[in-house]
């Protein structure tokens, strides 16, 4: 009896379902029903917010901060394209959605969009004919200031830029003529600050760009009237002290000589195991050195004459007057011979005719020009020179497993450290010659270093989005108390039904049935096929929800019209 009855009860299971759900649902009382309704209705509320709020956070910053001139020809071009748009809560950016942004932003680029609130060179180009010598130099003078201002506007810190030029006409009289002067003016963005190397550039930049404009002819105030050129020009003046780049360059050459020596340690003791600390001293100073070296002549025979002058004069003392009174005595003497040889008992300068000849005085002038050797230096000192490193080293001790397999950790002994030290000074560049110092320490590290690290990091986090955690944890709170508070319960209910106690007997109807043999066997199989049926009943509720929810849901409508 009890096959005949099992096969006649689970075929017909699927068909039923909507029947059960609607004598659950009519079992269910007013209170239950308008309980369950608004819980479904809550659902798809909080459903349908998740997803606006998720719409609402695709939308992303197109431009901000931007003048009211471009903001409407920006509104009137994105209307043109068909392109939805927002305003932020204060009004002072555009938003659309973030799949757009960029190519949004190139086509309103190709427009010239956004101007800037300066007109530039654009304003040469509708020139009219016949236009006078004065309005062509008024607009060539407008061009200039605005494309100064764009420019200009093009730095981070610097939210909007007026710059205004004041250009004398040329004088032919060199005393009658006047340098030009520029005035700039700046709207910084909100907490933001700019350091006189950028205002030393902003200077430059305007004096490069007119003719003639020194940099100390021009004047640069921010939105709050505070004299900013004077801080550029303290900077120039002052070169040798140390600016954010010289203090960049500093931290710079300090983390290299960190990373050498933490990368040389690193494959014998592990990651982490080995912390450095380096203090670099540098030199901004900037010089010049020119030296002039005199070396000694050189030896005669290899010296190199560079001029050689020789003189030589001969003089003879005149004769006193003398010879035969007459005519013939006016007559200058003859020549004086010189012969090689005097014949016996004449005297030199005596000549033979009788006559005394003049005595002769020869002097020699020599005069020699040696090159001397000489070198000229000119030796031009780099700036940022390395004038004395420090450097600290803490190793942590090294993990060794004992006889027991333990591992403990012990200090490194003094060869090690050597070893150690060696390594470090070769990897910093040691130099003793500039005073370089080294300091390594071998001890225990704290077991907690990194724990810190990690909450620090979940505090920050939380911290930061305090708010979406808070909105979106309520959210969470809310959707599950409706699911396992309300909803849960019902469908529990409506997939276990409860059983009438005249199906199930107790417990000793079941045992003194099982004594009286066939009645007994009945019961047992009465319950085994109630169980089966409503395991069958549940797999095909389940198959029809999975297959067909919108049926599902509209049994239940019907249902709660029913009521």
């Amino acid at each position: 009896m009890a096959t005949p009855g099992t096969q006649s009860t689970t075929n017909p299971a699927s068909e039923n379902l909507a029947e059960r759900i609607r004598q659950v649902l009519a079992r269910l009382s007013g209170q239950q029903k308008i309980v369950l309704m608004v819980a479904i209705a809550g659902v798809i509320a909080l459903l349908v917010a998740s997803s606006t709020w998720l719409k609402q956070a695709d939308y992303r910053i197109l431009f901000s901060n931007i003048s009211e001139r471009d903001g409407g020809s920006i509104i009137a071009a994105l209307e043109q394209m068909n392109v939805p748009y927002r305003f932020s809560d204060s009004g002072s950016a555009i938003l659309v959605p973030g799949g757009k942004v960029h190519e949004v932003r190139l086509r309103l680029a190709s427009q010239g969009l956004p101007k800037g609130g300066a007109v530039g060179f654009e304003l040469m180009e509708n020139q009219k004919f016949g236009i006078s010598q004065f309005a062509e130099q008024v607009n060539y003078q407008r061009s200039i200031e605005g494309e100064l201002a764009r420019t200009i506007q093009a730095l981070s810190a610097v939210e909007s830029a007026r710059v205004h030029l004041a250009i004398p006409k040329n004088s032919v009289f060199l005393r009658e003529q006047q340098k030009p002067t520029a005035s700039v003016v700046l709207n910084l963005n909100s907490g933001r600050l700019i350091d006189p190397t950028q205002i030393h550039g902003i200077m430059n930049l305007v004096a490069s760009a007119v003719p003639g404009l020194p940099p100390r002819n021009i004047t640069i105030v921010d939105q709050e009237g505070n004299m900013l050129s004077t801080m550029g020009e303290l900077n120039q003046q002052n070169q040798n002290g140390l600016d954010q780049r010289q203090l960049n360059y500093v931290k710079e050459i300090e983390q290299t000589y960190i990373k050498r020596i933490e990368t040389i340690l690193e494959p014998i003791f592990g990651k982490g195991n080995a912390r450095a600390e380096v203090t670099a001293e540098l030199d901004f100073s900037q010089r010049e050195q020119t030296s002039e070296n005199y070396t000694p002549n050189s030896p005669p025979n290899a010296a190199a004459i560079r001029s050689q002058q020789m003189h030589e004069s001969t003089e003879r003392e005149p004769l006193g007057p003398g010879g035969v009174p007459g005519a013939l005595s006016n007559q200058p003497p003859n020549a004086a011979a010189a012969p090689i040889t005097l014949p016996a008992g004449t005297q030199a300068g005596v000549s033979t005719t009788g006559q005394a000849t003049p005595d002769k005085s020869t002097k020699k002038d020599s005069t020699v020009n040696y090159e001397v050797d000489r070198t000229i230096q000119h030796v031009k000192m780099p700036v940022g020179m390395i004038k004395r490193v420090s450097a600290a080293v803490v190793v942590n001790y090294k993990k060794k497993v004992d006889n027991n397999g333990e591992s403990k950790f012990v200090p490194l002994t003094q060869q090690e450290l050597g070893q150690i030290n060696n390594l470090v000074r070769e990897a910093m560049g040691y130099n003793p010659a500039r005073g370089d110092t080294l300091n390594v320490v071998n001890a225990a590290f704290a077991d907690n270093t990194a724990r810190p690290a990690l909450e620090q990091r979940a505090i920050d986090f939380i911290t930061e989005n305090i708010f979406d955690i808070a909105k979106w944890g309520l959210l969470l709170l809310v959707l599950l108390y409706l699911i396992f508070g309300i909803i849960r319960p019902i469908v529990r209910e409506v997939i276990n039904p409860p059983v009438p106690e005249e199906e199930y007997p107790d417990g000793p109807a079941i045992e003194g049935g099982e004594g009286e043999g066939e009645e007994g066997d009945e019961v047992v199989d009465e319950v085994e096929m109630q169980r089966r049926e409503y395991a069958a009943n549940l797999e095909a509720a389940r198959e029809i929800i999975r297959n067909d929810p919108r049926m599902a849901a509209q049994i239940i409508k019907e249902w709660i019209s029913d009521e």
